[in-house]
């Protein structure tokens, strides 16, 4: 599949423009639309994936386009993604932003409303949009942030960057709510999985813990940088989990993801975490992402 040469614009402002992209063509955002017989909108029948760029260029796309392939067989929705690099580039030139965030939704297709398989195949339908990308206030980061608990409501296969977000948006508007930057999720063992849009690390004793890999949580592509990042620093990891009793005692906590990248937390609900500063091996590590970037 193929960009379309479609040289319709979209939104403008005073950056760039956003653009949007419906099954092989680009148009203006706000004239993308969907059929509501759409899998994706009835049944959340899908998977997504969130690119951002840094100097203008998609960040880590062979990873993305690996994890969306995975998603996509997972759910058995027949599509190759190997196109889909040109796509976002091309997007992305449209735009015209200096920073890019790009979002790709590929769903089953437009079908009668059946809960199986329909028993024909169809055109899968591919979307993506590709806006601005703001990413946190740079003194999150020198501050660090706070963030509350919630008990882990998902499914069974959060390893499947499913479009179905639902819990995942309970946890992050109760973390707005209570005017915190994330909610950590629990799981009925009391251990914390991830975040509800981020993955989550803790540090005691100079020794990084984070979550094992698995169906509890998703394969975080910043995650996966950090982690290998922390093993060239030459800095002990441990893929365990961790209680959340563990997360409130630490040394350091800091939360990864694509436009979080290594924040630091300073406070999970009421409990300060060490001299409430982000302390000296999330800096380190955020310094080792911030150097990676630039070689990149």
């Amino acid at each position: 599949m193929g960009a379309d040469t479609n040289d319709e614009t979209g939104s403008e402002s005073a950056a760039g423009t956003e653009v949007a992209y419906v099954n092989g063509v680009f148009l203006p955002i706000d004239r993308a639309v969907v059929s509501i017989d759409d899998r994706g909108f009835q049944f959340a029948d899908g998977v997504y994936e969130v690119v951002s760029t840094y100097g203008g260029r998609p960040y880590a796309m062979e990873a993305h386009m690996d994890r969306l392939q995975s998603s996509l067989q997972e759910l058995r929705i027949p599509y190759d993604v190997t196109g889909i690099p040109a796509i976002v580039t091309e997007g992305i030139r449209r735009g015209g932003f200096a920073e890019a965030l790009v979002y790709i939704q590929i769903t089953r297709g437009v079908a009668p409303w059946h809960h199986e398989f329909p028993r024909l195949p169809l055109q899968p339908t591919v979307v993506m949009t590709v806006k601005q990308l703001h990413r946190p206030d740079a003194t999150l980061h020198q501050k660090g942030v706070s963030v509350v608990t919630t008990p882990d409501l998902r499914w069974k296969r959060c390893d499947i960057k499913s479009i179905a977000l639902l819990p995942n948006i309970l946890a992050k508007q109760l973390a707005h709510e209570a005017g915190a930057y994330e909610a950590l999720l629990v799981d009925d063992q009391q251990r914390v999985t991830e975040g509800s849009s981020t993955s989550s690390f803790r540090v005691d004793g100079g020794v990084v813990f984070t979550s094992p890999p698995g169906p509890h949580i998703l394969p975080s592509i910043t995650r996966g940088v950090l982690i290998d990042l922390i093993r060239e620093l030459g800095i002990e990891l441990r893929e365990e989990f961790s209680s959340v009793a563990a997360y409130r005692s630490a040394d350091e906590v800091f939360l990864a993801g694509t436009t979080t990248e290594a924040m630091p937390v300073i406070r999970i609900d009421e409990t300060q975490i060490g001299d409430g500063a982000p302390g000296p091996v999330t800096r380190r590590i955020r310094q080792a992402f911030e150097k990676s970037v630039r070689a990149r």
